[in-house]
């Protein structure tokens, strides 16, 4: 192997881990369901530590339950649906619109997770991605927003910033 291969593969392997971005550690749930989301965060901002995580909950995902976490602050912030949704049987039109753990402090040589559990609708469409914007707090006010949706015919990885994206399935 010549020198300049071994040199850009290590290259490449120091570099990863700064293209790494937040993602959902189950990729793959079914309407009609409830999801236990699992957001992975890698890293802090170009350096700086995560002082603060804001998950975005899409429309169409109700019963919002997050997980405390130690040492974090937990915070939800609720508000209306577009509509009003079948919860086993009970209209729901209002509930969790955000969840933010702040207070805490994730080094960007660190990796942590923040869950939430939730029912993904029957409104949601099956077969298509569905995508849970975050928004990651430094110290030093650096903000890394995971909040690009792709166009169609576009990936997650055609983006800088691409939102964790959660596969929906048919229901069960």
């Amino acid at each position: 192997m010549s020198i300049r291969i071994v040199l850009a593969t290590l290259a490449a392997l120091v570099a990863g881990p700064a293209f790494a971005h937040v993602t959902l550690e189950t990729q793959t749930a079914a309407v009609g369901s409830t999801y236990k989301a699992v957001a992975r965060v890698p890293h802090g901002c170009k350096g700086a530590a995560t002082i603060k995580v804001r998950v975005q909950i899409p429309e169409g995902v109700i019963a919002v339950k997050p997980m405390p976490k130690a040492g974090w602050t937990l915070e939800t912030v609720k508000g209306p649906y577009a509509k009003a949704y079948d919860y086993y049987g009970t209209p729901v039109s209002e509930g969790v619109r955000e969840v933010v753990w702040s207070g805490g402090r994730l080094l960007d040589e660190h990796y942590d997770e923040f869950v939430f559990r939730a029912f993904l609708t029957t409104d949601l469409k099956p077969d298509t991605t569905l995508h849970v914007p975050v928004v990651q707090e430094c110290e030093g006010g650096g903000v890394e927003r995971w909040i690009e949706i792709p166009a169609a015919g576009k990936s997650a990885d055609d983006y800088k910033f691409p939102a964790p994206g959660l596969k929906l399935t048919p229901k069960k």
